[in-house]
């Protein structure tokens, strides 16, 4: 186990300001990302699609709750669990109290590949109480690239097309559940627009978990990769790749 240098306090409080100064850059850099990520132009979206969920058959319109904005978290579906993937699970436990998302007229919603009367059970054996969505049957996570098959749309995963992640090595990209999260907007006229997608990576920001450990000196200690559903930590499960 790696641990820290002892130091002085004076030594430390030096090499804190450094780190500091550092950080106020990393800051000021997101900031203007994020300025960045509000002025992105959107697309209309002209499908329809059709969810499931506690109150039966919705339409994305319907997933807004009459709000302005929504955040949907494609949840990736491990068929071979019957269960959520791991990691995703990891990164929604740190999903908090959807009133302040709601008081910035903003919807949160996690959308599945998996069978309602499945996802439903699994929502429960996770305890989340924020609107979860079955898109079984459904193109909505094929066309917003979180579910790759070739013989329904065109592999695309992180805005990389089949031969870019091919030529990546990440071929684990190219099939089958994938995360991500995506940003719509609604007009008074009740037309939809997607303003934003994320992928692979870009999804770290949303787990408070890891965004605790970075400040220890042991860090995340564990790859994304090897996360575990929080009922399973003393059981020998299967993990996300």
């Amino acid at each position: 186990m790696n641990r820290p240098a002892v130091a002085t306090h004076d030594e430390w409080l030096a090499a804190r300001k450094t780190l500091l100064a550092e950080e106020k850059a990393l800051t000021r850099r997101q900031d203007e990302l994020a300025a960045a990520r509000r002025a992105l132009p959107m697309v209309a979206i002209d499908k329809e699609y059709v969810f499931e969920g506690a109150t039966g058959k919705l339409t994305l319109s319907e997933l807004f709750e009459h709000r302005r904005q929504l955040i949907v978290y494609h949840m990736m579906w491990r068929w071979d669990l019957n269960a959520g993937c791991p990691s995703c699970a990891f990164l929604l436990d740190s999903v908090g109290h959807l009133a302040h998302l709601h008081h910035q007229n903003t919807s949160f919603a996690v959308v599945s590949r998996g069978p309602w009367d499945v996802l439903q059970g699994y929502q429960e054996r996770m305890g989340w109480t924020f609107p979860m969505y079955s898109s079984h049957g459904s193109d909505f996570n094929y066309d917003y690239h979180a579910t790759q098959d070739e013989s329904v749309t065109p592999i695309e995963y992180n805005f990389r097309t089949k031969a870019e992640i091919e030529a990546s090595g990440q071929t684990w990209q190219l099939d089958g559940e994938q995360p991500g999260t995506s940003v719509f907007w609604r007009d008074d006229d009740d037309a939809i627009f997607h303003t934003y997608s994320s992928y692979a990576r870009g999804g770290d920001v949303h787990i408070g978990t890891h965004n605790y450990l970075d400040l220890t000196p042991l860090g995340r200690q564990r790859h994304v990769g090897e996360a575990v559903h929080h009922d399973s930590y003393d059981a020998d499960v299967p993990h996300c790749h």
